[in-house]
């Protein structure tokens, strides 16, 4: 639990903390284009880290957690809704609505996502849960709320709630991956996502940036995508969707802070309800605690693990007894009952 609640923050500071600097870039190139520079940057910077990691790794067989041919579609589902069609759409949100007033409905995601978890993927989930949630995602709320503009047409807001329903889907399409390889799985959605829209910006004649800016577009991208995306995926594996998106939710509040720091600005009453309001919420998640006796059926994967109750499975290949390690391993059918979370061994019915 701890493990995966330090990934799902450090996603989020990571995400939010990088936010400030794209706004930075945003008046000199074109969103669309802007979009694909930073998933680009992103996967490229990723497909390094895979690359090196590879060539150094003593033991490839015992890291084979690498994607699957039963990943490619979740893998291809997530890409598809989580960076083309949402980028596209906040794009075009963003053409009809002013930015403070997106940044609002931004926290759609969290909103989207948990929803979805709960009711389309079964995801288990109990009244502590379902209301620190909604106290983080309502701090996001009261970060912007004062920024919300008195009119204005729906259109722009529906783009932009889309763009929140295609990360949801995002995010629980790549769960069903989670227990792959997070920096293999990150370099792919980054390279595809940021070729498909540069092609997209391309064919609608916008022209590319300075190489300086295209650079440090990479950069942000690398930083604020790429490390936020594995972290993000090494939370799922432990947390599950919901909660790995609650957590995330808090990225709008670290972007605030991060602004705050660097223009010197003191802050409105507006930020400390929120730091209230989502402490609480954070605080109502560290303190689950679900446990019932449970089944676990015969299945066979591969992941990062150590060995405890759920891996005891032997190895035909040199180990040190200790280490964390990658392979692929089965798991026998066992019913015992312990404090758990709905991670990549605990995904059954209640």
């Amino acid at each position: 639990m701890k493990k995966g609640v330090s990934y799902a923050l450090l996603a989020a500071i990571t995400f939010g903390a990088s936010t400030p600097f794209a706004k930075l870039l945003v008046g000199q190139v074109a969103p669309l284009e802007l979009a694909g520079l930073l998933y680009l940057g992103s996967g490229i910077g990723l497909s390094i880290w895979f690359a090196i990691r590879a060539l150094t790794a003593k033991d490839m067989k015992a890291s084979s957690d690498r994607i699957t041919s039963r990943d490619v579609p979740w893998l291809a589902g997530a890409t598809l809704f989580g960076g083309v069609a949402g980028p596209a759409l906040l794009m075009l949100g963003l053409t009809l609505t002013p930015a403070s007033y997106a940044s609002l409905l931004l926290n759609m995601e969290g909103v989207l996502t948990s929803l979805l978890a709960w009711f389309v993927f079964k995801e288990n989930f109990d009244r502590r849960i379902f209301v620190g949630m909604l106290l983080i995602v309502a701090g996001g709320i009261a970060l912007t709320w004062d920024q919300v503009p008195a009119a204005g047409l729906p259109w722009g807001a529906f783009a932009i709630v889309g763009a929140c329903l295609c990360w949801g889907i995002d995010n629980n399409l790549t769960r069903k991956v989670s227990a792959s390889d997070a920096v293999q799985i990150a370099a792919t959605k980054g390279l595809v996502a940021g070729a498909v829209n540069l092609t997209i910006g391309a064919s609608l004649g916008l022209a590319l940036p300075s190489l300086t800016t295209a650079v440090l577009a990479g950069i942000v991208g690398f930083c604020g995508y790429g490390l936020s995306l594995v972290l993000f995926v090494l939370a799922l594996r432990n947390l599950g969707t919901a909660r790995t998106g609650a957590y995330f939710s808090a990225a709008p509040f670290v972007g605030a802070v991060v602004s705050l720091m660097l223009l010197g600005e003191t802050p409105a009453a507006g930020f400390w309800l929120a730091a209230a309001l989502m402490g609480a919420g954070i605080w109502l998640h560290l303190t689950e605690s679900h446990g019932h006796e449970h089944a676990h059926e015969e299945m066979e994967h591969a992941h990062q693990h150590s060995h405890d109750e759920h891996h005891r499975h032997e190895h035909d290949f040199p180990w040190d007894g200790k280490s964390a390690h990658a392979h692929p391993h089965r798991h026998s059918p066992q019913t015992h009952a312990h404090v758990h979370y709905p991670d990549i061994h605990h995904r059954h019915p209640h």
